[in-house]
């Protein structure tokens, strides 16, 4: 009888984990409730739907983020060869078109003869159909009632926060004799368009900002907000020059007349045909009204038109150190339980992706009766994997790609080396030569 793995949730970790595990020759249940119901956030139909930002972050080796990405990429991800095939201009990040990136994993996982895709709520565990193993990719948006049964199996205490999504706007309503594109410091082509803001008009748009009408989240006040997605009004309330030396800081970005401006806001493409922008960090719990009178005071946004008013909705995860090993594996439990993504307690796109990743190939590798396969801390995967698994501190906080969780056994870093960028270019080196054996596996 061929074995059999079930997957829970068809968002990137899912749709990865799926991936590694058909690579392997082993069926997979892709369980996947849209469009038979929608979370709070989601809207689409297809796989590996994107409802926060439309960027993976930076591209360069030497940055945590962009690390990761590369690992990835020699251990034949899904989600990064999507990626790359639906990239928009970015500058020196990786950002995607929306639709063209779902549309591209969708169509390679209905297509691969190992995958069968099933829509509609899992409700319960226990309804599914035996399986060798099983992997939980139910993302922060779990429906309530599966989330309880998982509350009840880890013995958590419910520990969420909430998360928030930035606004889009359609390209042909910025207003041109407003803005300049340009890249921060000139890092890769100009393809940010940036919004200049003098210091009264600065300083208008604060008060305003911060004045404006929020929309009901039930519980919100009560639950912990992570810091990458901090609401744009929240952080503003922090001081009035917290936006400045944060989504709005205007440093390596000079004036088409010379000079820097008091504040800048930056708008990212988010599809293909370049017709719709997001606002750089302005993820927004504000009502929609408020978001079109208060940002319709930002410097060529006057008379935008909105494809997507900003979001917010619960991001929840398990305590995860002790619960799961290094492979995401579920310790307690005699079945073999894994769990992948934003649950674990990994933040961000292609972290989620990464911890899919893990699973996927040490829930096929179990089933094979084959040793497990160990990314060390000295990869950017493994950090992830040994920060969730094994994080001693009280206060467990999701955690994205950086070198501080990197512990590199690179010879060279031996020596005192007092040039950051060069250290982590060592290490990084040293983590891709560790990805690459890793990838015979």
């Amino acid at each position: 009888m061929k074995k059999t793995i079930n997957v829970i949730g068809a968002g990137l970790a899912g749709c990865e984990a799926a991936w590694q595990i058909a690579k392997r020759g082993i069926k997979v249940r892709l369980y996947e409730m849209k469009p038979v119901k929608y979370s709070s956030a989601h809207s689409a139909e297809g796989l590996a739907e994107l409802v926060c930002s439309n960027s993976f972050k930076a591209k360069n080796i030497d940055n945590g983020s962009g690390l990761l990405k590369e690992e990835m990429r020699r251990m034949g991800s899904l989600i990064l060869e999507a990626a790359d095939a639906s990239a928009v201009p970015a500058g020196g990040a990786l950002a995607v078109d929306r639709d063209v990136f779902s549309g591209i994993i969708t169509k390679k996982l209905v297509e691969n003869e190992c995958v069968e895709i099933i829509r509609g709520e899992v409700k319960s565990i226990t309804d599914l159909p035996e399986a060798d193993a099983l992997i939980i990719a139910t993302g922060p948006l779990t429906s309530d009632s599966l989330a309880k049964e998982i509350s009840e199996i880890t013995g958590n205490d419910g520990l969420s926060f909430y998360d928030a999504a930035a606004p889009v706007v359609m390209f042909d309503s910025i207003d041109q004799s407003k803005v300049f594109r340009a890249a921060r410091y000139g890092k890769g082509s100009a393809d940010y368009i940036n919004c200049p803001m003098t210091k009264e008009e600065y300083l208008a748009f604060y008060e305003a900002l911060i004045h404006a009408e929020t929309a009901d989240v039930e519980g919100f006040d009560d639950l912990k907000l992570y810091e990458g997605c901090m609401p744009v009004e929240s952080m503003a309330k922090r001081g009035v020059d917290t936006l400045r030396f944060g989504p709005l800081k205007p440093v390596g970005l000079e004036l088409p007349a010379g000079g820097i401006a008091y504040a800048v806001v930056q708008l990212r493409q988010d599809n293909t045909e370049g017709t719709l922008y997001n606002l750089v960090g302005f993820q927004t719990r504000l009502k929609f009204g408020e978001q079109k009178r208060v940002f319709g005071m930002i410097p060529g946004l006057k008379n935008a038109e909105y494809a997507r008013y900003g979001v917010m909705h619960r991001n929840t995860y398990i305590k995860s150190p002790g619960l799961l090993d290094e492979t995401y594996r579920f310790i307690p439990s005699e079945k073999n339980i894994y769990f992948a993504g934003q649950i674990t307690g990994v933040e961000g796109y292609i972290e989620s992706s990464s911890s899919g990743l893990v699973a996927g190939i040490n829930a096929a590798m179990k089933v094979l009766g084959k040793a497990a396969v160990i990314f060390p801390q000295s990869t950017m995967i493994g950090a992830l994997a040994h920060y969730a698994s094994g994080y001693a501190g009280k206060d467990f906080q999701p955690m994205g790609a950086n070198f501080g969780i990197v512990t590199s056994d690179a010879p060279e870093l031996k020596k005192k080396i007092k040039d950051k960028s060069m250290r982590k270019m060592i290490a990084a080196q040293r983590a891709l030569e560790i990805t690459d054996e890793l990838s015979k596996r």
